[in-house]
């Protein structure tokens, strides 16, 4: 194969200079000798058979969700996919954190649905989403099992990347087991990795197999982009089990992660038996250790750290 290749080429080279096409023809007409290992008539089929793929997309595609959130520094996107037909979606917390708005396109309808954060667990960068369907019962996708994931198994993503809505991408389980770091430290354990693209946008879109069910959340990807701009698909992507989507949904169903409005409140303020929050600097205001008044900002710029360096979503952890 690889003689052919190079005569092939030779034979350009000779047309190009205009005296050789005899020996062009020559080359190029010569059929290759018959083998052994040639499959009789009728007991051909096609190399690759995209009919899996083309299936889990058309089954899938109305239940995924492109996911918009207001921050304050600017909007955001990323994806998810509805789980109850009344209107919860599951996405990562990372898409939604510290947004003041948060809207939904479901399918490739393009209608946008206002929706509110019913449930969010930072420590699995996972979040729940419940959209107004006005009545309507929404398309859905099923959670699969990850704990029977093998290697080699194919994947399919579908996502918003860069704002392309309802992408379409397949690979293979690459690895299992990886550890990840969600937003607030803590290790999410069980992470699948692949090879399907995946690219900021796809956070919280489904990872499926190729019955169509769920067996991962798309949230992190690996760059070699050193530079500070926005990194893209190196074929390293990961997703977070569906075990554990599992869990946060019972935990969010049990409402284990919706602690007392009045205990979070006191949580979060010290207390001050002058009538004030407890001021050690001795000022009548929040400490700020920056001495500026305002929010910690270790940038400088009085703005949350971007480091993509335009108005998008912020991931310092490797997210997406």
């Amino acid at each position: 194969m690889s003689t052919s290749k190079i005569l092939a080429g030779g034979a350009a080279a000779i047309l190009a200079m205009g005296g050789g096409a005899a020996i062009a023809h020559t080359i190029l007409a010569t059929p290759a000798p018959a083998t052994a290992d040639v499959p009789a008539a009728g007991s051909t089929r096609p190399v690759a058979n995209d009919s899996t793929a083309g299936r889990v997309y058309n089954d899938a595609k109305n239940a995924v969700t492109y996911v918009s959130s207001t921050l304050p520094q600017g909007q955001a996107t990323g994806s998810g996919f509805v789980v109850s037909s009344d209107g919860l979606v599951v996405t990562n917390h990372h898409v939604i954190d510290s947004a003041t708005q948060v809207t939904v396109k479901v399918g490739t309808d393009g209608k946008e649905r206002s929706a509110q954060v019913v449930a969010d667990d930072p420590s699995h960068d996972l979040a729940l989403l419940k959209v107004d369907t006005g009545g309507e019962k929404l398309p859905t996708l099923s959670l699969g099992d990850s704990s029977t994931v093998q290697v080699g198994d194919s994947t399919y993503a579908i996502g918003n990347p860069f704002g392309l809505d309802h992408t379409f991408t397949t690979g293979i389980v690459s690895a299992l087991n990886r550890d990840l770091q969600s937003p607030n430290g803590a290790t999410i354990s069980g992470a699948i990795q692949t090879d399907a693209a995946i690219n900021p946008g796809n956070s919280g879109g489904p990872l499926l197999d190729t019955d169509g069910n769920v067996i991962g959340v798309n949230s992190q990807i690996a760059t070699g982009n050193t530079s500070g701009g926005e990194g893209g698909s190196v074929g390293i992507g990961f997703a977070i089990p569906s075990s554990t989507v599992k869990q946060f949904l019972a935990d969010a169903k049990a409402g284990k992660d919706q602690p007392d409005q009045s205990q979070q409140q006191d949580q979060q303020q010290q207390v001050d038996p002058y009538g004030q929050q407890a001021d050690p600097y001795g000022q009548g205001q929040q400490a700020d250790p920056y001495g500026q008044g305002q929010q910690a900002d270790p940038y400088g710029q009085g703005q949350q750290a971007d480091p993509y360096g335009d108005q998008q979503q912020v991931d310092p952890y490797g997210g997406i």
